[in-house]
């Protein structure tokens, strides 16, 4: 009987921690590439609204635990950008690093709205997050809340997100 009851907790459990992002980016097993023109243009659109929701809040001090524009934390920004379009996403930029798909290594396949992670802690755990806005075979531009700038514009030249770099994943 205990054997039973744990089995059922285990199932109840991992079925409680599937991801519930209402987003779809491609058919069942289909690679993103092959989404139709509108799919693409939808996608693209709405990018382009969370890039400019984004750049509103650019100045905006960083608050820690932030979600409005009184001040935000990283994945207060994201998480309240997100938000604004009716995507439901993760508060935490640990837990925002496990959303939609991963392109980790595919730096170059970058695109504006996918989300970037990094580590910057001690500890080595993923700790902060920022929203894609350009992307090219060179750099990736990104808009993020810094603690101590709030809200900017950063790029992977810049010496210290070349070496917190983590991954990269698309959830549009």
């Amino acid at each position: 009987m205990k054997h039973i009851v744990f089995l059922l907790f285990i199932i109840i459990f991992f079925t409680a921690c599937k991801s519930t992002s209402p987003i779809v980016t491609s058919k069942k097993g289909e690679p993103i590439e092959k989404l139709s023109r509108s799919e693409k243009r939808k996608t693209n659109q709405l990018a382009e609204k969370l890039i400019d929701t984004a750049a509103d809040n650019l100045g905006v001090k960083y608050k820690y635990a932030g979600t409005t524009r009184a001040g935000y934390d990283c994945s207060g920004l994201v998480y309240t950008v997100f938000n604004s379009e009716n995507i439901s996403l993760p508060r935490n930029s640990f837990q925002q690093s496990k959303i939609g798909v991963v392109l980790n290594s595919k730096k170059d396949q970058a695109q504006k709205g996918d989300l970037i992670f990094f580590k910057t802690n001690k500890n080595k755990a993923i700790n902060h997050v920022g929203i894609v806005i350009e992307a090219t075979s060179e750099e990736i531009k990104f808009i993020h809340s810094s603690t101590s700038k709030g809200v900017i514009i950063s790029s992977t030249k810049e010496p210290y997100y070349q070496k917190t770099f983590v991954q990269i994943n698309r959830v549009l």
